[in-house]
């Protein structure tokens, strides 16, 4: 498959929700999934908790709503969602989906690791799922996570091309493992570029060998990742990727305010959709198959075949991608579509090696 077609595919994701994402590295559900989900007992209840983003971050936590809420519709149930404000809310949160007999808990980001393992301890006749994180083993807890660094990679290439200045920049929000990995990516691809044209793009924002750089110390748009991209742009980068859900509203504002010809890399969903205030910044977003793998648990979960095997999102399967140039398709090289096509064929048969110290 070329990477139009995964890309095309992925930007479905974010808008239709009508592709069903691969299960672990293995196949797609089976018919009789579907089958049994259609008759899943009237008492199935799907839950979901946020991270501190909240549910209407234009990113990450959005896409899990999205996928919870058209599996629901699909079932015929009500779903039951509650939104974190703060870290000090996930325990409390989950204890009171277990207290609302939910069958299946979703939690979104890394962040709810500890919370979840707790409550899953505590209640192991109740369906666990996390997204982001796989550091929790038990029969109960399903990890849905990405092999973000692949994605990330192709986008860090596609920076480097078309930067002007020669310097391009990344900032997170917090440093943690769901974060750093798109950041690894994204200035590995860079490198690969300047060593593939004998070019010296430079990446700024973070270090991959020291795993040290830029972030704002949360996931809130504010005057931190304003300050945080202004930073970026004082040092001439012309393309930005920050890394955190809504923070890169404020990377955006930055941009505007900057009055100069600067891009923007969105992450896990096609920001150019999901913002369409920002839509003409977007050079192409980092994307993860977050709500098609929400849809494919709870339907699995409902039909009685919910199992801990872990979700690993990759180029191969799917899971992970870039999405489409938009308003961008004229400016950049016309021969950038045929090297991403070859890149994502070399790390899918293995012969360009992308990794990070927090690849799944």
């Amino acid at each position: 498959m070329s990477i139009n077609m995964r890309r095309a595919s992925l930007a479905g994701f974010a808008t239709l929700g009508v592709a069903a994402l691969l299960a672990g590295c293995a196949s797609a559900p089976s018919d009789t999934a579907s089958t049994g989900t259609a008759a899943a007992a009237s008492d199935f209840v799907p839950c979901m908790v946020s991270d501190s983003g909240g549910f209407d971050d234009k990113s990450f936590n959005q896409a899990g709503f999205e996928g919870i809420t058209e599996a629901a519709d699909k079932l015929g149930v009500e779903p039951v969602t509650v939104e974190s404000a703060a870290e000090t809310d996930f325990e409390p949160n989950i204890d009171n989906l277990v207290s609302q007999n939910c069958s299946l808990i979703i939690s979104v980001g890394f962040l709810l690791a500890d919370a979840t393992k707790a409550a899953a301890t505590a209640n192991p006749d109740v369906d666990f799922s996390i997204i982001d994180d796989s550091s929790i083993e038990a029969d109960n807890v399903k990890p849905i996570v990405f092999d973000t660094a692949q994605a990330a990679f192709l986008a860090g290439y596609s920076a480097a091309s078309y930067s002007k200045s020669g310097t391009v920049g990344t900032f997170g929000g917090m440093q943690i493992p769901s974060v750093t990995i798109f950041m690894d990516g994204f200035v590995d691809g860079v490198n690969y570029y300047n060593t593939q044209k004998g070019t010296s793009v430079k990446a700024i924002g973070w270090d991959v060998a020291g795993q040290t750089g830029v972030f704002t110390g949360g996931f809130a748009a504010g005057v931190e990742a304003k300050t945080a991209a202004q930073g970026l742009i004082d040092q001439g980068a012309d393309v930005i990727l920050p890394v955190g859900g809504p923070i890169f509203l404020s990377a955006g504002e930055a941009i505007k305010d900057s009055g100069k010809d600067i891009a923007l890399i969105g992450v896990d969903s096609d920001n150019y959709l999901t913002a369409p205030d920002l839509s003409s910044l977007f050079l192409t977003s980092v994307l993860k198959g977050v709500k098609a793998g929400v849809v494919d648990v709870v339907d699995t979960a409902a039909a009685g075949n919910f199992d801990a095997t872990p979700f690993v999102g990759t180029l191969e399967n799917d899971g992970v991608g870039i999405a489409p140039f938009h308003d961008f398709e004229s400016k950049v090289s016309p021969d950038l579509q045929g090297e991403l096509d070859k890149i994502t064929e070399g790390i899918i048969d293995g012969s360009i090696t992308v990794e990070s110290p927090s690849t799944p």
